[in-house]
């Protein structure tokens, strides 16, 4: 099945990445655009061809064989999600070389509006329909996840495009082998982290971290739990009696809500590393740090 993408003009991703370079060397991103943060990386707002499109740059790359590894492994991404009942957002990667002998890629899709995202469609639907709405959620994941095929079902990564579902958050293609062993390059999943985390993270937490995203209860715990992140409170026992029809062993709300604190315990000490990581980088190494952070998180 093949999955539509998206690009802009080569003489346009050379203005983008001058923007998003000129940003992350000075710490000024008045200049750009930005969508959203992520927990990794931004989206930046960039107009070709009289459309707009949201941006995302992905930690940068410094040899051929990762880049042609990760291309190949987020091709396929698109084509087994589609596969498994999961449509994504027309998506594409676009390549710029750098000076200093490092790619940046970007992933490229189609711009739209905000208020077409899950969390603030539920906003404004009675809760039978937003029941009715996340049942589709729930079908799409329980198609498309299995041991070697995972998925981050969070609602913020879903939107209602002409009132078709479409999931947004491709970038970080979760494909097993055979053997269970990861087939995305690790080093991107990575490389946001400070240094000398690393090689910890990846020995000792790495494989828990990911392994919810393979199975249909991880995925479902992990979205009813980001319900609060969203102010979707309210909505928690009716999707969560919605998704014990279908997924076992059941969840249970206390389950639910001690995810939700442990998870965003981790990613709140997370994004304070990744601060004094970009303090000690820019005010001890005088060099830029080669990511843009969000400020506060609400959540």
């Amino acid at each position: 099945m093949s999955v539509e993408a998206a690009h802009l003009d080569e003489a346009d991703l050379v203005r983008l990445e001058d923007a998003v370079a000129h940003a992350i060397e000075s710490g000024d991103e008045s200049a750009l655009e930005i969508l959203g943060y992520g927990e990794i990386s931004c989206v930046v707002s960039w107009e070709s061809r009289g459309q707009s499109f949201a941006c995302k740059r992905l930690p940068l790359f410094r040899d051929q064989a990762t880049i042609d590894a990760y291309a190949a492994c987020f091709a396929e991404y698109l084509e087994v999600l589609a596969a498994g009942g999961v449509t994504p957002v027309a998506s594409g990667l676009q390549r710029r070389p750098r000076a200093d002998g490092a790619v940046a890629i970007y992933c490229i899709q189609p711009r739209f509006d905000g208020a077409a995202l899950l969390p603030k469609v539920l906003r404004g639907l009675d809760e039978a329909a937003a029941v009715a709405l996340f049942e589709r959620v729930l079908t799409a994941i329980l198609g498309a996840v299995s041991p070697t095929c995972g998925l981050d079902g969070q609602l913020s990564n879903w939107a209602l495009l002409d009132g078709e579902l479409r999931y947004i958050d491709v970038t970080t293609p979760m494909l097993r082998d055979a053997e269970g062993r990861e087939r995305m390059p690790l080093g991107l999943f990575l490389a946001s982290l400070p240094w000398a985390l690393r090689g910890l993270v990846r020995r000792f937490m790495l494989r828990g971290i990911l392994d919810k995203y393979y199975e249909p209860r991880g995925v479902v715990l992990d979205l009813l739990g980001n319900l609060h992140k969203e102010r979707l409170v309210h909505l928690i026992d009716p999707l969560l009696a919605r998704a014990n029809a279908a997924i076992t062993p059941a969840l249970t709300r206390d389950e639910v809500d001690r995810y939700y604190k442990s998870d965003a315990g981790d990613w709140a000490l997370l994004q304070r590393l990744r601060r004094l990581d970009r303090a000690w980088q820019r005010k001890v190494r005088r060099r830029p740090y080669p990511f843009l952070l969000p400020g506060g998180i609400d959540r």
